[in-house]
Order: C-alpha cells, then structure tokens, then sequence
C-alpha cells in the first residue's frame, strides 16, 4: 500500500479500539507495516481484519505493556516479521481510580501508574537502542490535556499524564543528537472506550459528575468521534519529519504546530 509511511514499520500500543486503534488503521493507510497490541486478542484481530481487508499489513501480538517479558515478546516479533522499528505510539491508558487521594484503594491507584508511567518506559527502553544506532526513529506518547491541569479525584490520571510529558522532555533531552524524535499529545475528546468505562463507573458519577456529564454529552453528539480523525492526522504529521523541531514537547490538537515548527527552527543555533 502506497503512502507517506509506506516502508515504516510501527507498534501502537492500546491499539484495539479508540484512539489506538484509529492511529493504527492511519498508519496502515499510508503504508505501514503496523503491529498492533492490547490485552484484549479479539479487539485487535478485529482491527487487523480491518486493516487487511484494506490491503494494509497488521500483525497481532496480544500482550500486557507492563510487562517487560510481553513487552520483548511484541517488540521481537515485530523485529522478526517486519524489521527494524521506526515508530512507535504509546497510547495504552486507563481512567481511573476516581476519588480523594485517602479514600481510593492504592493497589489500584498503583496499578494505574505502571500503565501510565511503566509501560512506555518498558517500551521506549526497548526499542531506543536501534532506533539510536541506525539513527532514526519516531516515538509518540499519548498524554492528556490532564498533564497541565489540577483535577481533583482524578489524581491517578493527572499524575500518569504528567509524568508522561516529562518522559518525553527527558528523552528528547537524551536523544537530541541521536536521530530520534519524541512527542507527547492530547489526542482529543472522543467517546472511546475509557470514556466508556469512566461514564459507568459509580465512583466516576460520584465525585466527577461534571465529568460524567460532559462525556455523555459527547457521546450523543455528531461530533463524537471527529477528535479521532483529528487525532491520526496530527500523528500521521509528526511520524512525517517535517515537525522534528519539537521533540520533547507536548502538543494539543488546536496548537498550531506549524507556528511552533517556525519558532523552533528559528532558536536554534546557526551554523
């Protein structure tokens, strides 16, 4: 399949339904070879059928992104079918615990930041060493607009996603000689599936019922799903290289990223 990625090789993680899974079929529309991970076997076979039906390339590996043997096992046989990985999206996430700090259980709240904050460590530490060595390589982090704000009962998510725009700062900050690119962004306001679960959850309607409310109303509107779109055009930009300039920062979808392009370009030093 023909395409501005065509030739790419790419892991999204989370990628069985919502944005991972919209990322993922972009990608695959424009070339990629896309290898395609969650928990969940039946979500991702279903994305696959979607992309191969598409004349795309898709490959399955279920697994648990917090696990670091899972994780090499995705990575590996990604390696083994496609080749050497260019990009990667780290979009896997989870809603909650929703709650005051002294009332959620921290197993769980735990729990959720070793999806947020283990999980793409997992994965960045294993695929950086090839993509420095052959010096290319595009890596996206799917924070949240939550990584710039104070939500109170929400501190699991807020934390994650702030400790995910660091990352992405820390690791640009790393590799900004080396050939890679890293961002972190708000994918959008959709009615995914955390949408889903955090609309069902009692907790949820609880303490965040301007929250709860709010997600309901974007599941009954016709625009429930244009952030999605959105969304893959953003990524499809930043997987391009034009936007190189802006590894390391954290970017919404209203942001002007041209603009930002432009800024950059013009602090850097000359030579």
């Amino acid at each position: 399949m023909a395409g501005q990625l065509a030739g790419a090789v790419a892991v999204v993680t989370g990628a069985g339904r919502g944005f991972g899974k919209a990322i993922a079929l972009g990608f695959a529309r424009e070339g990629a070879a896309v290898t395609l991970t969650s928990r969940t076997r039946a979500e991702l076979d279903a994305v696959a059928a979607e992309i191969t039906a598409a004349g795309g390339r898709a490959l399955v590996v279920a697994g648990d992104v917090t696990q670091p043997g899972d994780v090499e096992r995705v990575i590996s046989t990604t390696e083994s079918a496609w080749g050497p990985i260019g990009l990667l999206v780290s979009n896997a996430g989870v809603p909650g615990p929703f709650g005051p700090m002294w009332t959620v259980d921290p197993d769980e709240w735990w729990a959720a930041e070793q999806v947020h904050i283990r999980a793409p460590f997992l994965y960045l530490r294993r695929v950086l060493p090839g993509m420095i060595e052959r010096r290319a390589g595009r890596i996206i982090l799917v924070s949240a607009l939550a990584s710039r704000l104070v939500a109170p009962y929400l501190s699991a998510y807020c934390v994650g996603k702030i400790a995910q725009t660091r990352i992405t700062a820390e690791v640009a900050a790393e590799t900004s000689a080396l050939g890679v690119s890293v961002f972190a962004i708000d994918p959008g306001f959709a009615f995914t599936g955390i949408a889903e679960q955090t609309v069902g959850s009692p907790d949820a309607q609880r303490w965040l019922p301007g929250m709860v409310a709010r997600i309901r109303g974007r599941r009954d509107s016709p625009e429930r799903d244009a952030d999605l779109a959105r969304c893959v055009a953003r990524c499809l930009a930043l997987a391009s290289g034009r936007y190189d300039a802006l590894s390391g920062r954290y970017m919404e979808l209203d942001d002007d990223i041209e603009a930002m392009r432009r800024h950059a370009l013009e602090q850097q030093p000359k030579t």
